[in-house]
């Protein structure tokens, strides 16, 4: 993944945020969406592109254009910087390979262990009851 080329490919967009303020709010475009269009970017190599629209194809428009929306800050400037990183950790996430497990089996004592206390669970409730023969 290309960050510099990436950068080329994203567009942003100011609007009114939704949140409460005030007058604040109903005049300045502090809300940001980002707009990358994953299916024709340049930055990620066919892999990357197949892998990113399956694990990300709930969060991708029909035109396979990811969309996101920041408005956590006041500030149109901060919110667009945070968009950007929310991107990168959304695409560094998406493409990272979890690891393989390796099957392990459990540990001798820990199955003694385990059946030791099954059977001192046992005699304390057959303890418990009362013989009616």
């Amino acid at each position: 993944m290309n960050t510099d080329l990436l950068k080329k490919e994203v567009y942003y967009k100011a609007v009114r945020s939704s949140k409460p303020g005030g007058q604040h709010v109903n005049k300045v475009s502090s809300s940001v969406r980002l707009f990358f269009d994953l299916s024709q970017s340049k930055a990620l190599n066919p892999y990357e592109k197949e892998l990113l629209l399956r694990k990300l194809q709930h969060r991708l428009t029909k035109d396979g254009i990811l969309t996101l929306r920041v408005e956590t800050s006041r500030s149109q400037h901060f919110n667009k910087k945070s968009a950007w990183q929310q991107l990168i950790l959304l695409l560094e996430k998406s493409l990272k390979q979890p690891k393989k497990r390796l099957k392990t089996k459990p540990k001798k004592s820990a199955v003694l262990k385990r059946l030791q206390s099954k059977k001192q669970h046992s005699i304390k409730k057959q303890n418990r009851r009362k013989d009616f023969l």
